[in-house]
């Protein structure tokens, strides 16, 4: 199938307005960092159960790797927001996405049945989610944080 089948948006047009929209892309960026903001956020204010969170991935000593993590989201995601060193930030939040993935959803050890479907769906969503990083990494490679 070629482009010549499909529409193309009239440089600006209303799709072509919102595309490139400020409001657009901000909005964006905060809707793929929210899971990296509400979760150190609920680690803060719940604490106890962020170290027994590390504790049952076997991540030890809990408590300094339950820092690390807020720290790491919310230093992450400030970046991917601001711009400031963008691809590097998301490129970051990739990979932590990736190795939180195959720590916490490893859906291929449990029984058949419901909870392996959930755990199977939620890790692909994850690995959908590292590659949208790497697409905002890409981007702010090739056209620039401001663009």
């Amino acid at each position: 199938m070629t482009d010549r089948y499909l529409p193309i948006p009239r440089p600006g047009g209303l799709l072509d307005r919102f595309a490139r929209s400020p409001v657009t892309r901000t909005t964006a960026l905060l809707a793929l960092c929210a899971a990296y903001i509400q979760g150190p956020l609920t680690k803060i204010f719940d604490f106890n159960g962020a170290i027994a969170e590390m504790e049952h991935f076997g991540l030890y000593p809990a408590g300094p790797f339950a820092v690390a993590v807020i720290v790491f989201e919310l230093t992450a995601s400030a970046m991917v927001l601001s711009g400031f060193l963008r691809w590097l930030s998301a490129l970051a939040l990739a990979v932590f996405t990736l190795l939180a993935t195959f720590i916490a959803l490893r859906f291929w050890e449990l029984a058949p049945g419901m909870e392996r479907t959930m755990a199977a769906n939620a890790f692909f969503e994850h690995l959908g989610l590292a590659g949208a990083f790497v697409l905002v990494a890409t981007l702010d490679i090739t056209k620039g944080a401001r663009k």
